[in-house]
């Protein structure tokens, strides 16, 4: 089998593996599809971080089952697998109240050294992953390829489920990447007005097929009139920060209305995670800020068949396909911004 090791920076590297065994109370799945996430592309930017050395990232993942442990129960070769990163640990303080996105022992498929990705031609699911992570079975109707965008569609349906996006709200989304797509697909879904910002012209070209009433540039428009003119003055009831740029935070802690939400979706760079807003007008507005990261595995199921009833346009955000062979290619479109979405097909 082939697998594909992040071994420096903007560097993958395609290796030729003996097939894995199959764990007695495990699975080995011919993996199907695997999707490029944004975190993918930060960590292949960076190259290996420390105490990671070759890891296979990956953690947007449909495939097949193709063997299956002499003690496993509840799978059987051929079943049709779509598999998210989490794997909680099933007894700490959060777990034990159903947070199991912020269990303090979380490790994650593609990102934690010891459970390698999907970027690989098969993939071994422990029994650990089994019991304590995130797998649910493939609407027939459903394609390996479209099943890969039940992951990142599950962190936005618990954000929007979060903070109650409904009938006659306005939301803004800061940043128009595969994220933000999908943050505005499900707003509108969910009845909202949408506003995106997004500074890239073919970023906000992208966006429009998934309903933003209103696109904005904010290096040549002013965010702020445009949300206050849309509000009659009162300003967004939901502010989302789906990009990885401290600057806008600030910006929506000044663009939302008194009680209304500013949700910190997109994750600052670990090296430099501060951000400065305006304590003021989040204290005398009584402004929430909501932090939103991963989701509860209801989560994914429920993006499972919000693909299979066709709310998602997705053939709009799926815009690359590539084999194993060209990972370093699918990197580079995705790093320049030219996909929503690109997909490896191993």
């Amino acid at each position: 089998m082939k697998a594909a090791y992040l071994v420096g920076q903007n560097q993958i590297e395609v290796r030729d593996l003996t097939d894995p065994a199959v764990p007695d109370d495990g699975l080995v799945i011919k993996v199907e599809a695997c999707g490029v996430c944004g975190g993918d592309v930060r960590r292949w930017k960076e190259g290996e971080s420390q105490g990671a050395r070759d890891v296979v990232l990956g953690h947007e993942v449909t495939g097949i089952v193709v063997a299956v442990g002499q003690d496993t129960v509840g799978y059987k070769p051929g079943d049709r697998l779509a598999i998210a990163p989490d794997i909680h640990c099933g007894a700490c303080y959060f777990c034990k109240r159903g947070l199991y996105n912020l269990c303090d022992a979380l490790k994650l498929i593609g990102i934690s050294p010891e459970y390698p990705g999907g970027y690989a031609e098969k993939l071994v699911l422990t029994g650990q992953v089994l019991q304590h992570g995130i797998i649910h079975p493939i609407p027939e109707s459903l394609s390996f390829t479209e099943a890969a965008l039940s992951e990142p569609l599950s962190s936005v349906l618990a954000t929007h489920e979060k903070v109650g996006t409904s009938i006659g709200d306005t939301v803004v989304i800061m940043g128009a990447g595969p994220m933000g797509c999908l943050l505005t697909r499900i707003a509108k879904v969910r009845g909202a007005k949408v506003i995106v910002s997004e500074p890239v012209e073919n970023r906000r070209q992208m966006v429009q097929p998934f309903g933003s009433d209103i696109l904005v540039d904010p290096f040549n428009q002013d965010l702020n009139e445009v949300v206050r003119e849309a509000t009659d003055g009162v300003g967004a009831d939901i502010v989302i920060c789906a990009n990885p740029v401290a600057a806008t935070q600030a910006q929506a802690v000044e663009i939302v209305r008194k009680a209304g939400q500013v949700v910190l979706f997109g994750g600052l760079s670990k090296s430099d995670p501060l951000t400065t807003v305006d304590a003021n007008k989040i204290h005398y507005g009584e402004v929430q800020f909501v932090g939103s990261f991963s989701y509860h595995p209801t989560f994914h199921q429920l993006a499972l068949q919000v693909l299979n009833q066709g709310w998602i346009p997705v053939e709009k955000v799926i815009t690359h396909t590539f084999p194993l062979d060209d990972i370093n290619q699918a990197f580079q479109v995705a790093a320049r911004g030219e996909a929503i979405k690109a997909i490896i097909e191993p």
